[in-house]
């Protein structure tokens, strides 16, 4: 069995500390003990580490080796309209586990009204679901989980790949994207309006969609990562970062 992976927030002089809600997991849920070895990650590499103490609210660590880098696939960034909160933490969590990079909320013509203002008291949230869901599925990195924005940010964004998904019928299927950096977003229930639309192809971004079927906003969001980010690895030879 794969040994579990924290995140802690530094490695300095050989010793790491976990602390806050995740010490408090590591030492009362999952009973750990001084002697044990677990994987921390700096957020840049990852280690073998062994638990040298365990306060009320702190466990500390000293590294013990480092672990192999894990070849990781060029970024991908996901822009994702705001819909209902429950759906959008599905969206955030899965997204992680599939090896997004960055994750932006957006507020689309169609979102539903006071979702962007709602968002920010919830952002906090969705980076601890990004984080958990980090540590579950053994990330050396967490994503990066983004203030939400308005369409007009999103349009701004250069990377060498663009891709919005698009429910019109005739569209060209989702399908692996080049080399580098992909921006790939993703509409509300109902989809992209007209104007959305025409404003995405005026600056570049390719229309592309998964067919006939029409999906909820999570299901085609997830659908389409795991699409590309499938690809990704495999070019890359390696594991998620």
């Amino acid at each position: 069995m794969a040994r579990r992976r924290f995140f802690v927030d530094e490695i300095r002089g050989g010793a790491a500390a976990l602390r806050g809600e995740e010490a408090h997991h590591l030492a009362h849920v999952l009973r750990a003990r001084v002697g044990q070895l677990y994987e921390v990650s700096d957020n840049h590499s990852a280690y073998l580490a062994e638990i040298t103490a365990i306060g009320e609210k702190e466990v500390r660590f000293a590294i013990r080796e480092p672990l192999p880098d894990e070849a990781g696939p060029a970024g991908l960034r996901l822009y994702a309209a705001l819909i209902k909160f429950d759906r959008f933490e599905w969206i955030v969590e899965k997204a992680t586990e599939l090896g997004v990079g960055e994750i932006v909320p957006v507020e689309a013509e169609r979102s539903e009204k006071g979702l962007l203002a709602a968002a920010g008291k919830r952002i906090e949230r969705w980076r601890r679901i990004a984080r958990e869901s980090s540590r579950q599925s053994r990330r050396l990195r967490l994503p990066e989980v983004r203030d939400p924005v308005r369409l007009h940010a999103v349009l701004a964004d250069a990377s060498a790949c663009r891709l919005f998904l698009d429910e019109e019928g005739g569209r060209p299927m989702l399908k692996a994207a080049g080399a580098g950096e992909t921006a790939f977003a993703v509409g509300p229930e109902g989809g992209w309006t007209g104007r959305e639309r025409a404003e995405f192809l005026e600056v570049g971004w390719e229309q592309v969609s998964l067919g006939p079927a029409i999906l909820r906003a999570e299901t085609a969001a997830l659908a389409a990562l795991a699409i590309l980010s499938h690809a990704n690895w495999a070019r890359a030879g390696g594991r998620a970062t």
